[in-house]
This record gives structure tokens, sequence and C-alpha cells, in this order.
């Protein structure tokens, strides 16, 4: 009996991935599909760059609302911070692209989700060391160009 090997048709199974660990080794190597991160995970420091790893290696993701109850429902525990799909079975692959792009649409190209730190805003003397460069710059067209 140990020596028999099961035979196996070939087909990959589907495969659902949970933990913050493993879900970020599957990103890192682009190997999952969708990524799902639950909403009320404390401390939020857990998952917070998740997104930004996400955006980065093109990869779709959604956050779920109430979601550690309903993620851990998906691998059968009580709770998961985030779920990675990493491969699908050959007649849900249609379907899984539809998601992929709407959640593509909702969060990853979404520019309202992406936050810009410090809103532009400068200080005084920041404008003052633009001033100064722009000032030096139009000084060596000048000199280029024979006004001066």
């Amino acid at each position: 009996m140990a020596g028999k090997k099961e035979k196996s048709d070939g087909k990959m199974q589907p495969v659902l991935k949970f933990g913050i660990n493993h879900v970020t080794d599957l990103i890192e190597q682009s190997k999952a599909k969708l990524v799902l991160i639950a909403s009320d995970v404390d401390p939020i420091e857990l998952v917070v760059w998740m997104p930004t790893l996400c955006r980065k290696k093109n990869i779709p993701y959604a956050v779920i609302k109430g979601g550690k109850s309903k993620l851990g429902q998906l691998v059968g525990k009580k709770s998961a911070s985030c779920v990675a799909i990493a491969t699908t079975k050959k007649e849900d692959t249609k379907e899984l692209e539809v998601i992929q792009e709407s959640c593509k649409g909702a969060f990853n190209e979404n520019k309202d989700v992406t936050k810009r730190w410090g809103g532009g805003v400068m200080g005084v003397k920041s404008n003052h060391v633009i001033k100064r460069r722009q000032a030096a710059i139009e000084r060596e067209l000048a000199k280029k160009t024979g006004m001066m």
C-alpha cells in the first residue's frame, strides 16, 4: 500500500489559501489570482500594507466588510484575516475573470482609494527653494540662447 500511488487525472484542484504569511508569499510570487482582505482586522497594521503590495504586483484585491467571519467560513475556520485564490477549476475561470475585473476597477485602479500623503501643500522654505531653482534654470536658458 505504501508504494502504490493513486491515479490522478492531472487536473489541478481549486486552492483557497489563508493566513497573512501564506497569502503574502503567494502575492510576492504572483501566484495569487484574487486576494480578499477583511475590513475588521484588529490591529489594522496586520493587513494595511497588503493592498499596496497587490497594486505593485498587479493582483486584484477586495476589502470585505464584516469580513473576518465571512472569510473564516470560506476556509472552515472561525475567522481569517485574508484569503487568496490560487487556482480554480477550468469551468470557473470565466467567473473568476469577471470578479477580477470588477475588483480591479473598484480597488486596484480606483484613485479615491489610493491616498496621497500631505495633500501636496509645501511649506515656505520648500517654495523658496523651488523658486531659486526655477530662476537658476531660466538664467541658464538665457545664457545658452544668448539673451544675456
